[in-house]
């Protein structure tokens, strides 16, 4: 679009591998393609309410695809259609307070927004589409858990870190005949725990998918017993969950946009099998921060640059207030109206969450494999 001449970057959310590669993508072709001006946001939505950014140009967006995190620092507090403030009395209320975001993009010139991020981040993004700001969203999440693309860049980094992380728990395992409790993230679905427990080789996944009943882990594990193979691997999903229960929450964060904060379950299922299974040690391990951190791997990389292009040419084209997406081995679209919440006839969207099949191919090639769910 001829009016565009400045463009702003926001990095929202959790951080992940991948979203340098991003930003490298999105300055460069908006440079070299495009030639505009680019700035990039600190702290997601925090910068664009304080006004807090840098100039990005080539040199600052070079040597930066293979790192993890981002160097524009991330925040997933900062709603600024529903902000905390605090009064004079000392008391809070949550106030809206885009319009002043609104008036430093404004007041800097910038004309619109790539905004990369996920559930809580794209709504935003909507948000301030609606408000008149051209704004084209770039999914982002470890979890992969997002419907309307079909990966998510970050997810493959996390991966090559939990299958890193279990082909070195197996040796521990192995040496002392344990049964070794691994728990992954993920949220509500399972992909992590899934895809990273088959490359692992793990001997029991469980996920949110399929509540599991601890005794048919103990079932296995005693089966694994009986052939001589003395010691298993499990991989917990933080969103797991037994049958008839509920899910584990680690805390809840009220001035964030994802308040419920999972964790914990692989310590509950690391005390029942000690109680079930005395005759074997069990020791529990959280993988936790290190899943979102370290080098990009190559897909990421290749994935983030894409993104990072195709942003800025939907920008270009006319087609703000739109998604870049993956589906099959092409890049395209989606209106962001479809991927968060509901539109504004009241419809329901293409989002929430998406969930690993239980019946489906990567379930199935585990269970011929051996490899038991709990169920």
């Amino acid at each position: 679009m001829k009016n565009i001449k400045k463009i702003g970057i926001i990095t929202g959310g959790g951080d992940c591998s991948g979203l340098n590669a991003v930003i490298d993508g999105v300055t460069k072709s908006a440079i070299r393609k495009h030639g505009l001006e680019v700035v990039g946001y600190y702290r997601g939505y925090h910068g664009l309410l304080n006004n807090e950014f840098m100039e990005l140009d080539l040199k600052k967006a070079s040597g930066i695809m293979h790192r993890g995190g981002t160097i524009l620092k991330s925040s997933n507090k900062d709603n600024l259609f529903n902000y905390r403030v605090q009064n004079e009395d000392g008391s809070f209320e949550h106030k809206d307070v885009s319009d002043v975001a609104v008036a430093n993009m404004k007041k800097e010139g910038v004309d619109a927004l790539v905004v990369i991020g996920g559930d809580g981040t794209l709504t935003s993004a909507r948000d301030f589409y609606r408000k008149g700001i051209p704004v084209v969203g770039v999914p982002k999440t470890i979890d992969n858990d997002l419907p309307a693309t079909d990966v998510t860049f970050g997810y493959n980094t996390s991966l090559e870190t939990i299958t890193d992380a279990l082909d070195k728990i197996h040796t521990t395992a192995h040496s002392h005949d344990r049964i070794m409790v691994v728990e992954v993230m993920g949220r509500n679905t399972g992909w992590l725990a899934l895809e990273g427990g088959l490359a692992g080789s793990a001997d029991i996944i469980l996920i949110p998918e399929i509540p599991y009943d601890i005794n048919k882990v103990v079932e296995k594990i005693k089966e694994r017993d009986s052939i001589g193979k003395n010691f298993s691997v499990v991989v917990v999903s933080e969103g797991a969950k037994p049958k008839g229960g509920e899910v584990t929450i680690r805390e809840t964060v009220e001035d964030s946009a994802d308040s419920i904060r999972l964790g914990g379950i692989g310590d509950v299922v690391t005390h029942q099998l000690q109680k079930l299974i005395p005759e074997h040690e069990v020791r529990y391990t959280n993988l936790a921060y290190i899943q979102r951190g370290g080098i990009t791997s190559q897909f990421d990389r290749a994935l983030g640059l894409q993104f990072g292009v195709k942003a800025v040419d939907l920008l270009m084209t006319g087609n703000a207030g739109s998604m870049v997406q993956l589906r099959g081995r092409k890049l395209t679209s989606i209106a962001l109206e479809e991927v968060v919440g509901r539109g504004e006839t009241g419809e329901t969207s293409v989002g929430g969450a998406k969930h690993v099949d239980p019946n489906g191919q990567l379930v199935e090639t585990c269970r011929a494999i051996g490899i038991s769910f709990g169920e």
